[in-house]
């Protein structure tokens, strides 16, 4: 039985003041021009593996530094209120690490943890496809087993670290005429080889600097070992496994922009000066300020209650689903309001709320859309509360 993970107040202090110096000093100052160059980071990649960044929630007896979700949600929001691009580099990449450590065979951890938690190989997880989003079921990439290998065929997109990524957890059906169609689904270890193409880099509203890719399979061979666990049908439930850790990592990104778009409101309401007074004297602002500052802090305790159900091994996909759906929200309207009190400089790519305001709505949709979030909550409420 894996013993939940929990980090000691100092250690997590020392983690947290180790990232907030890397921000000051390799983040902060180029990030808003490499983000409008959409210019992919590699010196701050580099910089992340010698913090330990693709190792965060892996065990340390694979080389991980087996962060617990309250404190991983923590750095993620710290570095989401710099460049939240950054935070997908390595989120994508331990959600396929935590499918292998979770559900991988014994060989599976030791031939792929190690290199992972170092940043050897980095990826990520290729679950979505032009016609199938939130709805996994519906995806159509097939994987025929034939002999001691899978033939795979089909489309994926929307893939973080697909350029940039060598490996990757890709759902497929290994039985289409499964009913559920979930039971016919696997998923399998794949690593760039003849067969696997990286179609486009996928252009976006916001979210510059890390690659969004189109993946394409034609005849490509995987080996029947790479099968996650060994055994076919359980793909659904290796890939759903890892979204809830998947929405508390969107939900704390929320918090982290959510934050930012706060502090740059306060700090402009009192540069500013309409009609002979600083506007933070002005009603109309404090009564922004004092709605952003109060979604502000119940974001982050939705998150940290979210964290905590998960550090337990506790059921949480409501209070996931929670936290993720009110802080994307709530990253969103702050974004908005910044905006707003910045008034015309609001829209000037000199100021920081432009990128906030193009960066958040990717929260609400990310990891399951957020219509959806509040349909597994309610259904959760039922379950929970029968009568």
């Amino acid at each position: 039985m894996t013993t939940p993970a929990t980090d000691s107040s100092s250690d997590e202090n020392l983690i947290l003041d180790s990232i907030a110096k890397w921000i000051a000093r390799d983040v902060e100052p180029y990030a808003m021009r490499m983000e409008h160059d959409d210019e992919y980071p590699q010196t701050m990649v580099e910089q992340m593996k010698e913090l330990g960044l693709f190792g965060a929630t892996i065990a340390p007896e694979w080389g991980g530094l087996g962060l617990s979700a309250s404190t991983y949600a923590k750095v993620v929001t710290m570095i989401s209120e710099s460049w939240m691009s950054l935070t997908g580099i390595f989120n994508s990449h331990l959600m396929l690490a935590k499918a292998i450590e979770k559900f991988g065979t014994l060989e599976q951890k030791r031939r792929y943890l190690p290199r992972l938690t170092s940043g050897e190989l980095r990826g990520g997880t290729a679950l979505t496809e032009p016609d199938a989003g939130t709805d996994l079921q519906g995806i159509r990439t097939k994987a025929e087993h034939k002999g001691d290998h899978y033939v795979v065929n089909g489309t994926k997109t929307w893939i973080t670290n697909g350029h940039h990524g060598q490996i990757f957890a890709l759902l497929v059906k290994t039985n289409t005429a499964a009913d559920p169609p979930r039971k016919g689904m696997s998923m399998l270890i794949a690593e760039k080889a003849p067969g696997f193409t990286v179609s486009r880099k996928l252009e976006k509203l916001g979210y510059h600097g890390i690659d969004s890719a189109e993946l394409i399979f034609e005849d490509y061979k995987v080996p029947a070992e790479n099968l996650i666990g060994g055994e076919e049908g359980k793909g659904f439930y290796h890939a759903v496994g890892g979204l809830e850790l998947g929405r508390i990592n969107v939900a704390a990104r929320g918090v982290g922009i959510a934050n930012r778009a706060l502090k740059e409101a306060i700090k402009y309401s009192q540069q500013r000066k309409t009609f002979g007074k600083f506007i933070h004297e002005h009603q109309a602002i404090q009564l922004k300020l004092a709605e952003m500052a109060t979604k502000c802090e119940a974001a982050r305790l939705l998150v940290e209650s979210a964290a905590k159900a998960y550090d337990a091994g506790q059921r949480c996909d409501m209070e996931a689903g929670m936290a993720k759906f009110f802080a994307s929200e709530t990253a969103v309207e702050n974004s908005l309001e910044a905006m707003r009190i910045h008034g015309g400089y609001g829209y000037s790519k000199e100021f920081v709320v432009e990128r906030l305001y193009r960066d958040a709505p990717l929260m609400t949709i990310g990891e399951g859309t957020n219509e959806m979030q509040r349909i597994i909550i309610a259904r959760q409420l039922i379950e929970r509360n029968p009568i």
